[in-house]
C-alpha cells in the first residue's frame, strides 16, 4: 500500500469518496480521500493517466466531473484503487501528489441547483404525528402510498465547519392570540443523507425504480437545520418555509453508490402495496450506522443519538421515481435529502424535538448540562459509517456550531 491507512479510518481504500479542497498554495481541485490524506487528482493528472479531458479536475465544484459519466467515474475510482495498492504504480515515490487533510480546506463538494427534502422514515413521521397531531392516527391518509416530500432552499446548503446564526421569525406562543417575532427558541438537527443527482433529465422525461441508481452519483452526510417554533406556526398550509430555509449541513466527501455496493440491505416491508410505478427489485436500502454528538462551549462532547440509514420505509429509488414520474427534470448537483432517520429504540430518534420529546425529556449532556433543543454555543457533529468484517467505508463528518442571531 502507497499511502498507510490508520486501522477503523472512514477512508479506507473501499471507499475514494470526491471532494473539493484548496491549501494554501493549491486552489481549489478535485481530490479523493485516502485515510488521512488527500489525493489530489489534478496532480494526478498530469502524469497523463487519464482518458478524459483532465481540465475539469481544476473546478472548483464536482459538476463536470460527475457529468462524465459513472463509465468514467467509476473507472477513476477502481484505477485509484489500484494505483493505491501498487508499490509500483505511477503514485509510487511522489509525494507531492499527496496533501494532509489536517492541512486542506474543504468546500462545497457541488453546486447544487435545485433541493428537495423528503419525509421518509415511518418511525419520524409516526412519532411527530403522535405529538403534533392524533396519537391513534399518528400518519396522514396518504403516507404510505408516496414519498413525501418538498422543495426546498439550495442556496443555504453549506460545507461542514461553517458555523450557522440562529434564525428569527414568527412563533405563536402558547395561549397567546397573536404571533411574537424573534429567534427561535426550539433550533433543531436533523439527522438526514442526501444523495447527489449524477445525470440530467429533459423536461417530461421520467426515471423509474429500475433506472434511479445509475441517476445517482454518491452521498453525503445531510444536517436539514429546522426551527420547531417556527415551523409549528407556518408549516400550515403550504409546509415549511423560514424554519428550514436558513440552512442545512453536508459532510464535504461524497461517497459513490459503488462503494456501498456491498452493503446492501432488505429495507422495512411497505404495506400497503404501492402503485407500480413506486414497485422495485433487489435490496434498496443501505446498512450505513449514524450517530450525533452535541458539544457545549465547556469542550464536551456528548453522543445523544445512533440510529441507521437501513430504518428507511421509502428508498431513493423510489423517491427518485417519485420526483420524476410527472416529468420533472433533473439536472447534475440536484441534491435529494432522505429525511430525519429515526428507528424504533428511543436513542435513535434522528431529532431533539424526538429525543426530548418536544422539550418535556430534556438530554443529559456529559458536562451535567441539558438540552431540549440546540443552544448558542453548541457544535453539532453528525457522523456515518457502514462496516462488513474488515470492509469499512465512511462519511467523515459534518460539524456546524451555532452563533448567537445577527
Amino acid at each position: 500500500m502507497i499511502i498507510d491507512i490508520p486501522e477503523n479510518s472512514d477512508f479506507s481504500i473501499h471507499n475514494i469518496p470526491f471532494g473539493i479542497f484548496s491549501t494554501k498554495d493549491r486552489s481549489p481541485r478535485v481530490g479523493v480521500a485516502v485515510g488521512e490524506h488527500i489525493l489530489d487528482l489534478a496532480a494526478v493528472a498530469e502524469l497523463d493517466v487519464f482518458d478524459f479531458n483532465t481540465a475539469l479536475l481544476e473546478k472548483d465544484t464536482l459538476n463536470d466531473f460527475i457529468s462524465l459519466g459513472k463509465e468514467i467515474t467509476s473507472r477513476v475510482r477502481k484505477k485509484i484503487q489500484f494505483w493505491l495498492k501498487d508499490d509500483n504504480s505511477v503514485l509510487a515515490g511522489k509525494p507531492e501528489l499527496l496533501v494532509k487533510q489536517s492541512e486542506a480546506q474543504m468546500h462545497m463538494p457541488v453546486s447544487i441547483g435545485d433541493y428537495t427534502d423528503f419525509y421518509s422514515s415511518l418511525e419520524h413521521a409516526t412519532n411527530v404525528g403522535k405529538m403534533f397531531r392524533d396519537p391513534e392516527n399518528a400518519l396522514l391518509p396518504n403516507w404510505k402510498h408516496i414519498p413525501v416530500g418538498y422543495h426546498g432552499r439550495a442556496s443555504s446548503i453549506i460545507v461542514s465547519g461553517q458555523p450557522i446564526h440562529r434564525p428569527e421569525g414568527q412563533t405563536m406562543p402558547k395561549g397567546a392570540d397573536s404571533p411574537i417575532f424573534g429567534p427561535t427558541k426550539r433550533l433543531d438537527f436533523e439527522l438526514e443523507i442526501g444523495f447527489i443527482c449524477g445525470k440530467d433529465t429533459k423536461l417530461g422525461e421520467s426515471v423509474s425504480t429500475r433506472e434511479a441508481e445509475d441517476y445517482i452519483f454518491g452521498l453525503v452526510l445531510f444536517n436539514d437545520w429546522s426551527a420547531r417554533d417556527i415551523q409549528k406556526w407556518e408549516y400550515v398550509p403550504l409546509g415549511p418555509f423560514l424554519a428550514k430555509n436558513f440552512a442545512s449541513s453536508i459532510s464535504p466527501w461524497v461517497v459513490t453508490l459503488d462503494a456501498l455496493e456491498p452493503f446492501r440491505i432488505k429495507g422495512p416491508t411497505q404495506e400497503p402495496e404501492v402503485l407500480p410505478y413506486l414497485q422495485f427489485e433487489g435490496d434498496k436500502n443501505y446498512n450505513i450506522n449514524l450517530e450525533v454528538s452535541i458539544t457545549p462551549d465547556s469542550g464536551e462532547e456528548t453522543t445523544v443519538c445512533q440510529s441507521n440509514f437501513k430504518h428507511m420505509y421509502w428508498n431513493m429509488s423510489q423517491q427518485l421515481a417519485h420526483h420524476t414520474v410527472n416529468g420533472c427534470n433533473l439536472n447534475v448537483g440536484d441534491m435529494m435529502a432522505s429525511g430525519t432517520i429515526s428507528g424504533k429504540e428511543e436513542n435513535s430518534f434522528g431529532s431533539m424535538l424526538e429525543l426530548s420529546w418536544g422539550g418535556s425529556k430534556p438530554i443529559k449532556l456529559n458536562d451535567g448540562t441539558e438540552r431540549k433543543f440546540i443552544e448558542d454555543g453548541d457544535t453539532v457533529t453528525l457522523k456515518g459509517y457502514a462496516q462488513n468484517d474488515d470492509i469499512r467505508v465512511g462519511f467523515g463528518e459534518v460539524t456546524t456550531k451555532v452563533l448567537p442571531t445577527k
